[in-house]
């Protein structure tokens, strides 16, 4: 697994030398640096890191982030969403994930860590004052970047762990695909806070989620997590499937249910695999050989390409029945699917994303936040 002592280049403003989130990243040994005063500046830094042999993967880019932090996820159009709240901490991740959307962003290079991140918490507090006490918010960080990978230098988690604690009604997820959580471990004001991992089978990881964590310390870190008292959630988002998938992911699923007592698990989510249009030529930019948009897939409403929906309905059955054999009071719920899906799958008919919005809301202050 990547880490950040992979991270061979460091560029940052100069004007910030001197603050302290930059002066972390400068301090860490074995790390080149380099100032920029402007944005052409900063263009021509990463032009040199490109030049010479650079990866994207190896130059962080420290810069001011001047949009919104927190804003709803937009989901996807004419489809069912959970209306998941964000806070928008950097761009980009140490890992390569083949299946990533960003892949389709040709013109990004460098891991972007936003030097006022901490607006987050004034963002969060104003967010806090006018919301509805009465209902549950879901408010994760982990859209755009993985949340945990370079967390024990930056503090953002502890920070927005801590200040959300004090929120009643607010649950934050802080998910990844690594294990690097042991910093968090000793906070004593954890409040609702839950801790989450995107989870595939071990042969999914090693095809498609390059220099991410093994599923053996993801699902070790989610048990340590878990014995220090977090709330915990899954991922299971993009399933993949290939000759002999259920016999494995069901596997999966029964792994995940030895490592983490069920009653701490709040969530977990499902989706197939999906792409927008221009991601497979995009992808094949960085990827030539790449397998996974070669399977047949189709347009859906929303206009990304998807597997057929009976394979998906399949998919979807076949996961929801193995994690319900485990007990406990998870809120189970489709990414980016129909109402049509959700009554196929579930049972449930949800006329609008709002719908299921609430729907959740009831169960986890039901289920979990009423105690």
């Amino acid at each position: 697994m990547r880490r950040i002592e992979d991270i061979g280049l460091i560029v940052y403003p100069e004007e910030q030398r001197e603050s302290t989130l930059v002066g972390k990243y400068l301090s860490l040994p074995g790390k080149r640096h380099r100032s920029y005063m402007t944005e052409e500046d900063l263009a021509g830094a990463i032009d040199e890191a490109r030049r010479g042999g650079l990866s994207s993967k190896e130059v962080l880019i420290l810069k001011e982030f001047k949009g919104r932090f927190f804003q709803l996820c937009p989901g996807s159009p004419n489809m069912i969403c959970c209306r998941y709240l964000l806070l928008n901490t950097g761009f980009n991740c140490l890992y390569d994930c083949m299946y990533c959307y960003l892949n389709t962003y040709l013109n990004s290079f460098g891991i972007v860590q936003f030097t006022n991140v901490l607006r987050v918490l004034d963002e969060l507090s104003a967010f806090y004052k006018t919301c509805d006490r009465e209902r549950v918010y879901r408010v994760g960080t982990g859209e755009f970047t993985d949340s945990l990978m370079m967390d024990e230098v930056t503090g953002v988690c502890r920070a927005v762990i801590e200040h959300a604690s004090e929120m009643p009604n607010v649950m934050v997820e802080l998910k990844t695909k690594s294990d690097n959580i042991d910093h968090l471990l000793d906070i004593d004001r954890k409040g609702n806070a839950v801790l989450a991992w995107s989870l595939n089978t071990q042969r999914n990881i090693d095809r498609y989620e390059k220099d991410s964590g093994s599923l053996e310390s993801r699902l070790s870190a989610a048990a340590r997590s878990a014995a220090a008292g977090y709330f915990v959630a899954f991922h299971f988002d993009p399933v993949i499937p290939y000759p002999g998938w259920e016999r494995e992911y069901s596997e999966l699923i029964d792994r995940l249910y030895g490592a983490v007592p069920s009653e701490r698990i709040v969530w977990i989510s499902m989706g197939g695999f999906r792409y927008a249009p221009g991601f497979r030529e995009a992808i094949r930019v960085r990827f030539p050989d790449e397998d996974i948009t070669t399977a047949e897939m189709f347009p859906g409403r929303d206009g990304k390409f998807r597997y057929f929906k009976p394979v998906r309905r399949d998919i979807y059955r076949t996961l929801a029945d193995r994690i319900n054999t485990g007990g406990g009071r998870p809120f189970i719920y489709l990414c980016m699917e129909g109402a049509d899906m959700w009554r196929d799958v579930f049972g449930k008919t949800y006329r609008s994303s709002e719908d299921l919005e609430l729907d959740m809301s009831e169960h986890l202050k039901r289920r979990f936040l009423d105690r």
